[in-house]
């Protein structure tokens, strides 16, 4: 990978999803495809874009599974066909289940590292009391790791907010995942994320890997921009 940056492919129009691809994949780690691009396309679709990325493009399928245990089991087994290197599960769904989902990336794809996503990055203390947690932010992260971890995640989706609370409970060994990344230069104006940082900062505090999403597929010049913040970063992005 050129970089430990990946770029979040939020689309269903599979033109423009290859092409977004074709464009950032030579300046970054990887590409990201979530719930609305492989619900509306499918591993077919999968296909179809990742073929038009750089080679050595890290692949990301963020799909947050969250079932009982032998359903998220059969759909990692399911998925293994594409080989992702990182698939996402819900750290909220459990230990049984985060190990069922391990267990089946071991037996199907053992390249593919399973990742436990924490608390949304756009979800606040607020959100978590409307969900029946009376733990703040941070402290949910935290629990929902410890689990996660136990179960044989090999790292987190987390905000930059809670990084440094993350190294500093579980050290440097876990992957930690981290979307929320908004650079400096941001001209995103309509954002749903509360809990962000910008990459140089977020790569400080410790983060494996980012995502980074509308600030450079909506960009005029997507490419450019990919290209812009990886060579901003090349020190943070050597230590990390």
């Amino acid at each position: 990978m050129t970089s430990k940056i990946f770029c979040a492919i939020d689309t269903t129009d599979p033109e423009k999803a290859a092409q977004l691809v074709a464009q950032v994949s030579p300046h970054l780690g990887g590409i990201k495809l979530g719930m609305e691009f492989f619900y509306a396309l499918g591993q077919e679709g999968v296909h179809r874009v990742l073929q038009d990325a750089a080679e050595n493009t890290g692949f990301f399928l963020d799909l947050k599974l969250h079932d009982i245990p032998n359903t998220v089991a059969s759909a990692v087994k399911a998925i293994s066909p594409l080989k992702p290197d990182f698939l996402t599960v819900h750290a909220g769904g459990g230990k049984a289940m985060v190990t069922a989902a391990v267990d089946a990336a071991k037996t199907h794809t053992p390249s593919m590292t399973i990742l436990a996503v924490t608390v949304l990055t756009h979800m606040t203390a607020q959100d978590l009391q409307q969900t029946g947690s009376s733990n703040d932010t941070e402290t949910q992260v935290l629990r929902l790791a410890e689990t996660a971890l136990e179960a044989g995640a090999g790292g987190l989706v987390c905000s930059p907010l809670e990084i440094s609370a993350l190294r500093q409970r579980f050290g440097s060994a876990p992957v930690l995942m981290v979307p929320g990344i908004r650079p400096k230069e941001n001209s995103v104006t309509q954002d749903d994320q509360s809990r962000t940082m910008s990459p140089e900062e977020a790569f400080l505090a410790g983060a494996s890997h980012l995502v980074i999403g509308r600030p450079i597929t909506q960009a005029a010049d997507p490419a450019a921009t990919a290209a812009k913040i990886a060579t901003a970063i090349p020190s943070c992005t050597a230590a990390a």
